[in-house]
């Protein structure tokens, strides 16, 4: 499979909204200390829907993309060599069932559900699904990104014109740097008019393709916050590639991205944050 028909993007879709009506929403806002635990640090945490959510989607698409592999954020923490089938396998189904966790388990509406379908390595679609707004972002190559309502109403997307860096809004989550490289990168932040971060890759690249926000810095690229995103960004008319000047893919898990509305912003904004 090199492509994904119109008919399939449908029921992608369809699934994602079904698990998340069915595991994700009956627990918002009712996440108890049973359900939810700590990971690699107390705020990186997993509750049941995440565990839940992923099973229900992996078994759906492995009914759905016969012969493709499934990589899920929660069967990664359990086993990293899980990573290894993304560059292996012909079709990958790369899962985030709940973006934006720490913000679901305590209450926050802004989290989502990514899925990214890779062939041969390359992305071939990618999905945000918002289940308590109930829309969704998609993207296929050459084909535009879009928001999709509730009701299937289309719209086309588009990034944040290019500016000046001291009006530009961006996301820079400094928490996920190194101690030393946040002291080095947090007066340089202000360089721009504002900086934030809402603790949620689904959210993020919301603000990005809409135009709200103009770009935004990560480290810890790992797939199921990236791949799906980044395709929707570039759909929209964004520029993104690792600091380093690499170009992202699905297999990069190491380096800093930076996602911008060009490569001409995307090499001042580079410039701004890493260069004195």
């Amino acid at each position: 499979m090199n492509e994904i028909s119109d008919d399939m993007l449908k029921a992608l879709m369809a699934d994602m909204r079904a698990v998340a009506e069915q595991e994700i929403l009956p627990r918002f806002q009712a996440i108890t200390s049973d359900t939810m635990r700590a990971k690699t640090a107390p705020d990186d945490v997993v509750t049941d829907a995440d565990i839940a959510a992923e099973h229900a989607l992996s078994r759906l698409l492995a009914q759905r993309l016969p012969g493709s592999v499934v990589v899920g954020e929660e069967a990664v923490s359990d086993d990293r060599s899980i990573l290894d089938r993304i560059g292996a396998a012909e079709l990958v189904a790369i899962i985030d069932p709940v973006d934006g966790t720490w913000n679901f388990a305590h209450g926050v509406p802004t989290f989502g559900s990514i899925l990214a379908i890779v062939a041969n390595g390359r992305t071939i679609a990618g999905i945000i699904h918002y289940p308590v707004m109930g829309d969704f972002l998609v993207a296929r190559p050459g084909q535009g990104a879009w928001h999709v309502a509730p009701d299937g109403a289309m719209s086309r997307l588009s990034v944040a014109e290019p500016g000046l860096i001291s009006e530009m809004h961006g996301f820079v989550p400094l928490h996920m740097f190194a101690p030393e490289l946040q002291a080095e990168l947090a007066p340089r932040v202000l360089r721009f008019s504002r900086t934030t971060t809402w603790r949620c890759s689904a959210w993020e690249y919301r603000m990005l393709v809409t135009g709200a926000m103009s770009f935004c810095l990560n480290a810890g690229i790992m797939p199921w916050d990236h791949a799906a995103g980044v395709l929707i960004h570039a759909e929209a008319g964004g520029y993104a590639a690792l600091v380093s000047g690499e170009g992202y893919r699905p297999t990069v898990t190491d380096g800093f991205l930076l996602a911008a509305p060009d490569q001409q912003s995307w090499e001042e904004i580079r410039r701004a944050l890493f260069e004195d």
